[in-house]
């Protein structure tokens, strides 16, 4: 077998145990790697209605087949779990060294299992498994774990995975950072690991799988650089990274503002990406085999916050703690990314609950000194959800759980349970589809469908014929998570490409017809998990206030009965009956039983 090692590697930290399993060639063949081994997994792993902070929860790392092989975009690893924060099916990405480390361990997939009765740090390679304590680490943030992780095992060109004090305290949006400022930041993963007790993961090793045709790969590698050659979205991403993102949504009107009330910022453009290289020390850094280097490495070079060095802010960073906080300076933003990062918090979730904390001030639900603009009140919040103590006790739980305690059900906003990225489906209505039909709560990387209504590619005030064009950015960009590569290639590697890609690496030559297959059928996955769990149509849908509240000076509104034809189309589409259900006697049985 081409592309794949064939091997999982199965760890239970309660017995401190491990053994290698094959995985069958069949497996890749119906499901390739990344996303779709990873939802396999996942479904076959984990018991029907476990609690995701119990030890029955399973943690599963992937990297996908391009990985280690120089494609471009190819240095993100996955990692799949029942999430806390959902109760649903889990997923989150993260680029940074550790992929190519990761892939070089020779496992196609990594499970954790059990929960540890200790604190332990993870050393895997290509030989073997360690088991150290790590108590010694317990409440250290993630850059002073990570630097002394990489320390104690002592192999120089070794990665690690950590968490922070978010994930030790079981905080349902912790997140898993490495290199500092990368994060597999969604849907909760850091507490996962934090419920197993693993506070590291070290990766090294010298595997390599063999390649079908790495001449192939060669030539593609070699015609994707020529094309991005002079290419104006590469500029961008290469000047600005995702700080470009706040000029667009702003101009477009769609951009989350005073905890999604109104849709431009008007201090906008001092939070934009013109004034982060205007006023601060701004360098690329770019992942491995990355010629974007969308990574902005900012140093602050004025004020309180002088000498600060941050990855960022990214786009999603500035519109949660800039737009929905009203916070317009870039070097407290910055500042309250760093916070994120070295607690172990998702920047998206973190600045909703913030926003969303001012607004029950405001209404007099909570007691407390914050208001919109106080940067230093949302320090101080984050340093409260992160340890569990004062308010952050019931926004440590989410905001379905903040929601129901402080009876502000009605003004959260979330899907799922998870909070949106910085794009009004009000104003761009195929975000509303791409949000409610996420199986990870409201998600924008699963489609970027807003590069479709931004872009003028289809209308982004119509609802017809939205799903259809929806369906293939999001089945693409499932191939793309197959393999797995970064969702900001989607420009320049499109279905051709991707189906070089898989022939260079695997050997099978798939058509684009049986590569759409193939997606439809990981994606049902994910939404099986979810049927399985309780998941209904009703969860497909949208906050109440996207469909009462106008945006825009009334300018701009999403109805149910928009919704419900986009999602109607889209069930049709991809095969499933009007709820939302697989019709396949195959995944019909799946929803059914409880295979682990």
């Amino acid at each position: 077998m081409k592309g794949f090692f064939g091997k999982l590697l199965r760890i239970n930290v309660t017995n401190r145990s491990h053994i290698v399993e094959e995985i069958p060639e069949e497996i890749f063949k119906t499901y390739l790697g990344g996303k779709g081994l990873g939802s396999y997994l996942l479904l076959e792993n984990v018991k029907i209605g476990i609690d995701p902070l119990s030890e029955d929860n399973k943690l599963i790392f992937v990297a996908g087949p391009a990985t280690g092989t120089g494609m471009w975009g190819s240095s993100r690893y996955g990692v799949y779990s029942k999430s806390p924060q959902t109760g649903l099916y889990g997923e989150s990405t993260s680029g940074g060294k550790v992929a190519p480390l990761m892939r070089k361990t020779g496992y196609d997939a990594i499970i954790l299992e059990g929960a540890a009765d200790v604190p332990l740090s993870l050393e895997i390679s290509d030989g073997e498994v360690v088991f150290r304590n790590a108590s010694h680490l317990w409440g250290k943030d993630t850059f002073e774990t990570e630097d002394r992780v990489l320390e104690e095992v002592g192999v120089p060109e070794a990665q690690a995975i950590v968490i922070g004090p978010a994930g030790e305290n079981l905080v349902r949006f912790a997140c898993i950072e490495n290199n500092y400022w990368r994060s597999a930041g969604r849907t909760g993963m850091g507490a996962v690991m934090g419920s197993k007790k693993v506070k590291a993961i070290v990766f090294h090793g010298q595997a390599r799988a063999e390649i079908a045709d790495p001449q192939l790969l060669k030539n593609l590698i070699k015609s994707l650089t020529a094309k991005a050659k002079d290419n104006l979205a590469v500029k961008a991403y290469q000047t600005y990274g995702t700080t470009q993102m706040v000029k667009t949504m702003n101009c477009a009107e769609t951009f989350p503002t005073k905890y999604w009330s109104e849709g431009v910022y008007e201090h906008w453009k001092e939070l934009s990406g013109d004034t982060l290289l205007t006023e601060h020390e701004v360098k690329p850094n770019a992942c491995p085999n990355c010629f974007l280097a969308c990574g902005k490495l900012t140093t602050v070079t004025k004020g309180k916050y002088n000498a600060l060095k941050v990855e960022g802010p990214e786009y999603e960073t500035i519109y949660a703690f800039g737009g929905l906080c009203c916070i317009s300076d870039l070097a407290e933003i910055l500042h309250l990314n760093d916070l994120c990062d070295r607690l172990g918090m998702d920047t998206i979730t973190a600045g909703n609950l913030a926003a969303f904390t001012i607004e029950a001030v405001l209404r007099g639900k909570v007691e407390a000194n914050l208001s919109y603009g106080d940067a230093l009140g949302v320090a101080d919040l984050l340093e409260d959800i992160a340890n569990v103590r004062g308010l952050g006790v019931i926004l440590s739980q989410g905001i379905k759980h903040a929601a129901k305690v402080w009876d502000l059900e009605d003004i959260a906003i979330h899907v799922k349970g998870l909070e949106p990225p910085g794009y009004d489906p009000r104003v761009l209505k195929g975000m509303g589809l791409a949000y409610a039909t996420s199986a990870r709560g409201a998600c924008h990387l699963r489609a970027t469908f807003y590069k479709a209504e931004l872009s003028g590619m289809i209308d982004s005030a119509i609802t017809e014929g939205k799903a259809k064009m929806f369906i293939d950015f999001e089945n693409r960009l499932t191939i793309f998570n197959a393999q797995i590569l970064c969702v900001f290639y989607r420009d320049m590697i499109l279905w051709p490409e991707l189906s070089l890609l898989v022939k260079a690496l695997t050997g099978w030559d798939y058509t684009q017809p049986e590569l759409e297959e193939l997606a439809n059928r990981i994606v049902t996955l994910t939404k099986v998990f979810n049927l399985r769990e309780g998941g209904t149509r009703e969860q497909d849908t949208l906050p109440k206030r996207m469909f009462r509240e106008p945006l825009n000076e009334g300018r701009d509104v999403i109805s149910v009965e928009e919704l419900d034809f986009m999602l109607d189309e889209y069930y049709k589409l991809r095969g499933w009956d009007r709820q939302g259900r697989p019709k396949t006697s195959e995944n019909s049985f799946t929803i059914e039983s409880n295979r682990c």
